[in-house]
């Protein structure tokens, strides 16, 4: 069973909370993909990546994908051989073989609100075991 951590984005946005929980997982010594809803969405990260800490990443256009510490793509890939998957959408259930799992939704769209928690009963009735964080003023607070 995987430990998958529900992280609720109530202060900043995907492209501002992304950058540091991946600068934590590259700390930790662990290679992460991060699976997108569409393109749109994961130009959109890869230019945040670049920018806010200059994380290294890459895609499928990428030469080498298999030597990317964080992968970012739309479907189920994982060519480094990642253990963390971040769910930032595009995927109604988390798929198994990663060692944890982050699923990062907007608390502000009550449409990803609700697939978040469909998405947690799910994982729970499979026996995850799972952490709650929610974005407050102090940062990521267990509840």
């Amino acid at each position: 069973m995987s430990e998958i951590g529900f992280y609720h984005l109530t202060r900043t946005g995907l492209n501002a909370a992304l950058p540091a929980l991946l600068c934590r997982t590259l700390a930790a010594g662990e290679k992460a993909v991060v699976v997108c809803a569409d393109e749109r969405q994961m130009a959109a990260l890869d230019d945040a990546l670049w920018q806010a800490e200059w994380l290294p990443h890459g895609t499928a256009q990428t030469p080498y994908p298999e030597w990317q510490p964080v992968y970012l793509t739309t479907g189920r890939e994982n060519p480094a051989g990642a253990r963390f998957l971040f769910h930032v959408g595009g995927m109604e259930t988390l798929p198994e073989g990663f060692n944890r799992l982050f699923d990062l939704f907007d608390g502000n769209n009550e449409a990803e609100v609700l697939a978040a928690r469909q998405r947690w009963r799910i994982a729970k009735e499979a026996g995850h075991s799972l952490t709650y964080w929610k974005q407050e003023d102090s940062g990521w607070v267990a509840k």
